[in-house]
């Protein structure tokens, strides 16, 4: 009886991973308000209702896979804290800000973020799930990288900046405006 628990609870895992990949594609793809919890089903290849007894609302569906992405952030950070060329702040953030900068040419990521950005003005819970994941990136960047608080705040004002170039492809555009924001700042 333990043995059938088992598999049905890592059945069970394996579809709720299957359902998060899937709806991060989703929700990449139409933002909060246009994704359905049918359409995520659908392309996991499950019922509804499965993910209903996963999730118990497109709501904690979507906090799912926004602290999803939260995490992928955080490992990416992480990865570029253990790289970086030296112990100062400044080396810590570079290298940091530089593997972020490779994370984000992942597009259904930096929707998925941005949409949930946008959402988190009207939707209490998608708010605090925001929230949530920016306190934890600040306070591991800060302690990673023992930086002033001066320079956390330019790190992620730069990370915001590095979010509407890649969203904008302004590297395609020969512009004094596109110069004038790109200049000095990495994305891929």
């Amino acid at each position: 009886m333990n043995t059938e628990r088992r598999r049905q609870l890592s059945s069970a895992e394996e579809r709720r991973e299957t359902v998060l990949r899937t709806a991060i594609g989703a929700f990449a793809a139409r933002g909060y308000f246009g994704t359905t919890t049918t359409e995520v089903a659908k392309a996991a290849g499950i019922s509804q209702a499965y993910v209903y007894r996963l999730f118990p609302n497109k709501e904690a569906l979507f906090t799912a896979v926004v602290e999803r992405c939260f995490t992928r952030v955080r490992t990416s950070l992480e990865e570029g804290a253990a790289q970086a060329q030296g112990s100062s702040p400044e080396a810590v953030l570079h290298t940091m800000g530089d593997t972020y900068a490779h994370l984000i040419a992942d597009k259904d990521l930096l929707l998925v973020l941005t949409h949930a950005q946008a959402a988190a003005v009207s939707e209490a819970a998608v708010r605090e799930a925001v929230r949530a994941g920016y306190a934890r990136m600040v306070e591991y960047v800060r302690g990673a990288s023992g930086a002033a608080e001066a320079d956390v705040q330019q790190f992620f004002a730069t990370g915001m900046l590095c979010h509407l170039l890649v969203s904008l492809d302004a590297h395609e555009v020969d512009a004094p405006w596109s110069r004038t924001l790109s200049a000095g700042i990495r994305h891929y």
